[in-house]
C-alpha cells in the first residue's frame, strides 16, 4: 500500500465514521451524548490531516493522523466501558449520585439537564457491540493505516 492510498483510507475512514455518526443522527434520530460528541473531534481532526498530508510530504502528518485515530478508538473504548457499567462516566450525562443534594438542589439539576442524552445507555448495537464500541474497534484499524503512511514516506 502506498503512502497515498493509506492516507486515503485512513482519513476516508475517518470521514465515514463521521458521517455515519451523522446520519445516525439526523435520518436515524438518535440524539448523540456528550462521549460521542467527543468521539467526533478527533475523525475531523483525522479528516483534516489526511488532506493536508496528501500535498505535504514526511513523517509528521500521518503520525498525528494517528494520534487522532487513537484518541478517538480510546474514547470509544472509554465511552464503551461507561455504556457496560464497568467504571463511572461523566457526571454531565450519567446518573452520578444524588445522594447529598438538597430537593431546591436537585430540581435544579433537572431543570438544566432536560435534553442531556445520558452516556451509560446504549442507542443501538450491532452484533452485541455499542457504536462507541465500534468507533474504538475501527479507529484502532486505521490509527494502523495511519502508521502504515507515516512508514511509506
Amino acid at each position: 500500500m502506498t503512502r497515498t492510498l493509506a492516507i486515503l483510507v485512513a482519513a476516508g475512514g475517518s470521514l465515514a465514521l463521521l458521517a455515519g455518526a451523522f446520519a445516525f443522527q439526523v435520518l436515524g434520530g438518535l440524539a448523540p451524548c456528550h462521549l460521542c460528541l467527543l468521539q467526533r473531534w478527533p475523525h475531523a481532526a483525522a479528516v483534516l490531516i489526511g488532506v493536508l498530508a496528501l500535498l505535504l510530504p514526511g513523517r509528521l502528518l500521518p503520525g498525528l493522523g494517528m494520534l487522532a485515530a487513537l484518541s478517538t478508538s480510546g474514547l470509544g473504548a472509554y465511552h464503551a466501558g461507561v455504556e457496560q457499567k464497568l467504571w463511572p462516566g461523566p457526571n454531565a450525562c450519567t446518573g452520578g449520585d444524588i445522594s447529598g443534594l438538597s430537593a431546591q438542589d436537585l430540581t435544579s439539576q433537572l431543570l438544566a439537564n432536560t435534553n442531556v442524552v445520558q452516556c451509560d445507555q446504549i442507542a443501538w448495537a450491532l452484533a452485541g457491540v455499542s457504536m462507541a464500541g465500534w468507533n474504538a474497534i475501527l479507529s484502532a484499524g486505521l490509527a494502523v493505516i495511519w502508521l502504515l503512511a507515516a512508514r511509506r514516506t
